[in-house]
């Protein structure tokens, strides 16, 4: 259809005809801006296809680049035609991201940014205008932020320095054009006459390479020092979570499995307990090099060998914590096993939502709401792992299952890229309260969390009375530990300080007979030269802890888990590794409920949680680098200051925080704090910028001082000198402004400092320092003067 016929349509015909009456848009001819936008938007494409890491949008570039051309060489034409392709071609973009958002609402910003990928394309066919390619650069911006968003590694970063490189000189020539300064500008004469203007000046030194460089170096070190110092508040304020896309899976969901990939089912060597060999539940063998041996029903402890390092998920957590995988009951003499495994219940969800209700009430009397969103890089067993009391899971299947030990179980194993979210209540570790919660443990926790083998109860029973009795004569208390957290404490650190129980690296295998807790208390047999072997892997000493508490009363059980893993600063994100997994003592406390204890050498005793301050992470990540680098005793020295400073920052941050939480009144008290907390701060500035100014006065000459304090004192009210104005040249402007007696003053002591500057000529200092006193009454009292007249004026009406 030509244009002649589409003229002849009744309503597109006049609609036609005004657009064709409107004048003609502004049209931006400056190439080098052109460019460095289309570059802008490049960029904001790769680093969303780099941080999704998928190329989903890489056809954007070179179409988008045709796009540019050709706008380019049609800049002046009205392409009324282009116009109307590419709203019905946006309207068809529009229909699709609807479209695409309602199968994807678990994950909402790969579909927007792909929108304004489409949105860009189209719009880079008709760029005429520059507010047209101020819209490009703010979608590459938003391009850019929503990458921010998804990227989990540092490679966004280059991409962050790229934007920040070409996004300098796109602002720079954006305000030129702004200004109206034209392509002709640009010669030689006509930038010789601008160079007179300051604006011009700074936008052409802007744009030097010179200048550039050290903008971009400035602008870097600013960016990175407030991101050290930003604080990492708890965010996550709305209810709407990362996760994958549905998982649909076949066949009935059997709650009491555990699909573990390392390990082959089915009548061969490789069974289900984990590891090789003869008989994997309980015999000697070897670990998988890949997955850890402890996620399985039941496990066995008489395993060897070592893990091949491996990045195995990541985690955004508001807080550290031990990533908990499931717990164990029963203890088989030479590992553990899940005695409850058939009473795992599932848990469904609607198709409307991806929230799972786990366990909405909390069960201690201090508990912390904690967020975190998984991403799994490799493959993982169908066991989800979450901090303690997990109350909500966001997940992609319809099922779940929730095990009598607490762990959560999906249908399918963990693949490589999920993404799920977890809420839980953590609770806060009181070690007051928890030291004062008794003996009076309910009938189910008896049943199951105090068995020990008979054949080693009575030995290790005296064992471990025998270590708490000692505890009581070094200490030479008369009073024995009688609180069970007090026990399992002194336990733990017993066990990871004690010299006689050490990591071991070659361990003999345990016999049929044997159990591994007498083995690792009073030696191991048949040692190839003969000598017991005391101590064993870092498995052994939790399931050393787990079985001396039960001896002596203290209900216990293991876990399995990851540790926190390493937290990256730059991304927020806790990377996590295989050989992170291992099992830990968790200890329970009447109307506390369970608490981890670390006695593995090397961990800390009290596993990282909510106690934990997070709010300035990247920074104290930052100093811990620096420190690395400086002498251990000035390391020490810098580290208590710089923990008690953080400490303080911390607690008026937080208090800050809680009075926000208190409702009305608490936000009004904090608002007033706040603004009493600035007013402090303004006068700390002021008197600080008093002081440097004094400082500096007193290392200046006598007579120049003199001379600059009375310049000071001017341009407080508005008299300023110019740079370009001579001390004379000043003092005599002064005579238009101020009385005879004030610009006799000035023209005094600028005459004085014009002969102490040229002719060496020191002058009468005391009556400099009058005269300049003396012109600050005169000013002060012309302010008072000037303040009560207006209450002693009579109301003339």
């Amino acid at each position: 259809m030509t244009t002649d016929n589409l003229r002849k349509i009744p309503v597109l015909g006049k609609l036609w005809e005004q657009i064709e009456a409107m004048p003609p848009p502004v049209i931006e001819d400056s190439l080098l801006l052109r460019i460095l936008v289309q570059l802008l938007v490049i960029v904001g494409i790769v680093a969303t296809d780099v941080a999704a890491e998928e190329a989903l949008n890489l056809w954007a570039v070179p179409v988008s680049i045709v796009g540019a051309t050709w706008s380019w060489y049609r800049r002046r034409d009205r392409n009324v035609a282009a116009k109307f392709c590419i709203a019905i071609a946006m309207l068809v973009a529009l229909l699709a991201f609807f479209t695409r958002l309602v199968g994807e609402l678990n994950d909402t910003r790969l579909v927007l940014a792909q929108l304004l990928i489409n949105i860009q394309v189209l719009h880079s066919f008709d760029l005429p205008r520059r507010k047209d390619l101020g819209y490009s650069i703010v979608i590459g911006l938003i391009l850019l932020s929503v990458a921010a968003t998804i990227s989990q590694t540092l490679t966004f970063g280059p991409l962050l320095v790229v934007f920040l490189a070409l996004a300098l000189p796109t602002l720079v020539l954006d305000y030129r054009s702004r200004l109206g300064l034209s392509k002709a500008d640009d010669s030689k004469q006509k930038v010789e006459s601008a160079a007179k203007n300051k604006n011009w000046s700074l936008f052409a030194a802007t744009l030097s390479p010179k200048y550039f460089g050290w903008l971009l170096a400035i602008t870097l070190g600013l960016g990175l020092t407030i991101f050290a110092f930003l604080p990492r508040l708890p965010g996550y304020q709305l209810r709407t979570f990362p996760v994958s896309a549905p998982i649909q899976y076949q066949g009935e969901f059997d709650s009491r499995s555990i699909l573990n990939p390392g390990y082959v089912r089915g009548g061969n060597e490789q069974g289900s307990g984990g590891g090789r060999g003869r008989n994997p539940d309980k015999g000697p063998g070897e670990v998988d090099s890949t997955f850890y041996y402890g996620f399985n029903q039941r496990i066995n402890q008489n395993l060897r060998g070592e893990m091949k390092p491996q990045v195995v998920m990541r985690v955004r957590s508001q807080a550290a914590g031990f990533w908990r995988v499931l717990g164990f009951d029963k203890y088989t003499g030479q590992g553990w096993e899940i005695s409850r495994n058939d009473r795992a219940e599932k848990v469904n969800r609607p198709r409307w939502s991806f929230q799972f209700y786990l366990n909405p009430f909390p069960n201690a009397p201090r508990i912390q709401e904690v967020i975190q969103s998984y991403t799994i890089i490799a493959q993982l067993p169908n066991l989800i792992p979450a901090l303690a009391k997990p109350k909500e899971l966001y997940f992609p299947t319809m099922d779940v299952a929730v095990d009598a030990e607490g762990g959560l179980r999906s249908p399918v194993e963990l693949r490589e890229g999920l993404t799920y979210t977890v809420i839980s209540n953590v609770p806060v570790r009181d070690r007051s309260g928890l030291g004062q919660t008794g003996t009076n443990y309910p009938k189910n926790i008896r049943k199951f969390y105090l068995d020990v083998p008979p054949k080693i109860a009575a030995k290790v029973r005296e064992k471990t009375e025998e270590i708490l009795l000692a505890r009581t004569r070094v200490a030479k208390s008369d009073r024995a530990i009688d609180s069970p957290y007090e026990k399992a404490l002194y336990l733990a650190q017993y066990l990871k300080q004690n010299p006689n129980y050490k990591l071991v690296k070659a361990l003999p295998y345990l016999e049929e007979t044997e159990d591994l807790v007498e083995g690792f208390l009073f030696g191991y047999q048949n040692t190839q030269d003969g000598k017991k072997v005391t101590g064993g892997y870092p498995d052994h000493f939790s399931t050393v802890l787990a079985i001396m508490l039960r001896s002596i009363g203290i209900p216990a059980r293991v876990a399995g888990g990851f540790d926190t893993g390493e937290f990256n600063p730059f991304t927020g994100l806790y990377v996590v590794k295989n050989t992170d997994a291992f099992l830990m003592t968790e200890v329970y406390f009447p109307k506390y409920g369970w608490f981890g204890f670390n006695p593995i050498p090397g961990y800390p005793l009290i596993p990282a949680s909510v106690e934990d301050n997070q709010t300035f992470s990247a920074l104290e990540s930052f100093w811990k680098w620096i420190a690395g680098w400086l002498p251990t005793p000035l390391r020490s020295g810098l580290d208590s200051v710089f923990g008690f400073v953080i400490r303080w920052i911390s607690l008026i941050v937080g208090w800050f925080l809680g009075q926000f939480a208190k409702g009305w009144v608490g936000l009004f008290i904090g608002l007033i704090g706040a603004i009493a907390f600035g007013f402090i701060g303004w006068l700390i500035w002021q008197l600080w910028r008093k002081w440097r100014y004094r400082r500096w006065l007193g290392k200046l000459p006598a007579v120049e001082g003199v001379y600059q304090e009375m310049l000071k004192d001017l341009a407080s009210r508005g008299f300023a000198k110019q740079k370009a104005q001579t001390p004379l040249e000043y003092a005599e402007a002064m005579r238009r402004d101020r009385t005879v007696d004030e610009a006799e003053v000035i023209e005094e002591v600028s005459q004085a400092y014009v002969r102490w500057k040229y002719g060496g000529e020191a002058g009468n200092l005391t009556q400099l320092r009058e005269l300049v006193r003396n012109l600050r009454r005169s000013h002060l009292k012309k302010l008072k003067n000037r303040w009560l007249s207006k209450f002693t004026t009579p109301n003339l009406k």
